[in-house]
């Protein structure tokens, strides 16, 4: 029985040169290029998409049970949870731009600097978003509107998800840490392993004891401590079964604080995480919007959002490979094959987020029956889907174009762009839906806007080679 899977394996790879052949002739990438892309980016792809399909059907099974104002009270709580994660990762960013320059540059001993103190940052900023969540979920829920069942259930599931994101923040930085010495298998392992375990516990608190949206919030949360405690074995030093322990160990023992590294960890990380708050903040006015046309709306805008979050997991892989590669040549000195790495990874994500988006446009109407059945509630979420299709490839194509600028440490354009895609394009518009005949159609322009205006700026810094130069005050080289 073992002809099988060395069939398939022959088979796959066979797949894999024909189109490493035609992509290097078309002059999307370069074979060696592509190589060492897809050896970093297969795993944070299949990391990103487990991770995406438990918080998806996370609301494709409370929508199951309790109808579209369950899921709306969801997206009213991932909207707060959002900010915290996202605030992880951006201070993840700057961990891994430090972590790539020091490692590809030789200093491992700097590396290890940056993570302790990358953690302990972490610490400080998780513990008082816990805190409010935890103890405030109903006040904060109720500021964004709606249904008062739709509160209800967010609130309820804010408050229980709440310790999750502490362990979320300490799990961002680990993970991150993997991906600045090349290795993103480890953490795909772990992650992908506990995006299971959230599933299935889910599933069984859920249908099995009726717990509805608090079993699918304590599924989160265990889920995710279970992740932090296997990952930092790793993070420690430690190996699983021979292999996967980190290169740059955590320790109590030595300097936990570097005055040099803290200044720039802060000065690379604060940008992505106005960033990425910023991100997150805008779905607060968003969905209040969208609340103005009822839970059936609002859930179709979260099923919308979800399934472009899922399609994204591309991007996980090709955004820190982005990250990764460029800030190792950077780190090494070789600024024009950090320039190719970078500008090649781009390319490539548009092809891909091409042919992706195309297959979800088409099956927009079964994928979006997943999460309803009502069919006017169906034909609503099907417009949301294929709109979410249609923005990703921009989105893709932003994430690969920002992993290549944060590598270099250059993060306060990508901070910049998303600030004017945000709130001077996408909110404004979706506002004029409210006092216009444009009614919901605006929320589907803003969509569109969101992804595509900070797009075209980061290109713009890309392709401007500004990033080199920021890059040169990071690299290890200036402190000889």
């Amino acid at each position: 029985m073992m002809w099988v899977p060395s069939a398939l394996i022959s088979l796959l790879a066979g797949f894999y040169a024909s189109l490493a052949t035609v992509l290097d002739r078309l002059g999307v990438i370069s074979r060696d290029r592509l190589t060492s892309t897809v050896e970093l980016a297969w795993p944070r792809v299949i990391t990103g998409f487990a991770i995406m399909s438990k918080q998806t059907a996370d609301i494709a099974m409370v929508g199951w049970v309790l109808g579209p104002t369950a899921v709306a009270g969801l997206a009213f709580a991932n909207a707060y949870w959002m900010v915290g994660k996202f605030i992880s990762i951006g201070l993840a960013g700057g961990t891994v731009a430090l972590v790539s320059q020091n490692y590809g540059g030789g200093e491992s001993e700097r590396a290890s600097v940056v993570v302790k103190q990358s953690l302990w940052v972490a610490v400080m900023l998780a513990v008082p978003l816990v805190l409010a969540f935890w103890f405030f979920p109903t006040q904060l829920i109720g500021l964004i509107g709606g249904d008062s069942d739709a509160i209800a259930f967010g609130a309820l599931y804010l408050a229980l998800v709440a310790p999750a994101l502490f362990f979320e923040f300490l799990n961002m930085i680990a993970s991150r840490t993997y991906a600045g010495v090349g290795d993103t298998f480890t953490p795909m392992v772990i992650r992908a392993g506990g995006a299971v375990l959230n599933i299935v516990l889910s599933a069984v608190l859920i249908f099995g004891y009726g717990m509805g949206v608090a079993g699918a919030a304590i599924g989160t949360t265990v889920s995710i401590a279970a992740i932090f405690m296997v990952l930092f074995w790793g993070m420690t030093g430690r190996s699983y079964f021979g292999r996967g322990a980190s290169p740059v160990p955590v320790t109590l023992s030595g300097p936990q604080f570097d005055r040099q590294l803290t200044a720039q960890l802060l000065k690379i990380s604060t940008p992505l995480m106005a960033r990425r708050a910023a991100e997150g903040v805008v779905l607060f006015p968003l969905l209040a919007i969208a609340a103005v046309f009822g839970p059936v709306v609002v859930a179709a805008v979260e099923v919308g959002r979800r399934v472009r979050d899922l399609v994204n997991s591309f991007s996980w892989g090709f955004s820190i490979a982005s990250s990764t590669l460029v800030g190792q040549q950077l780190g090494a000195g070789d600024e024009v094959d950090a320039a190719a790495y970078g500008r090649e990874i781009i390319q490539l994500s548009f092809v891909v987020y091409l042919v992706v988006a195309a297959v979800v446009f088409l099956l927009a109407e079964p994928i979006s029956r997943i999460f309803v059945d009502d069919p006017a509630h169906v034909t609503q979420t099907t417009i949301f889907v294929q709109i979410a299709a249609v923005s990703v490839i921009a989105l893709g194509v932003d994430g690969s174009a920002t992993g290549a600028l944060r590598g270099a440490g250059d993060t306060t354009v990508p901070f910049v762009a998303t600030l004017v895609g945000l709130y001077l394009i996408a909110l404004p518009i979706a506002a004029t839906g409210t006092v216009t005949q444009l009614g919901v159609a605006a929320l589907y322009i803003a969509f569109l806007a969101e992804t595509a205006v900070p797009m075209v700026i980061n290109l713009w810094r890309f392709n401007s080679d500004r990033w080199k130069e920021v890059s040169r005050s990071y690299r290890p080289a200036v402190d000889d």
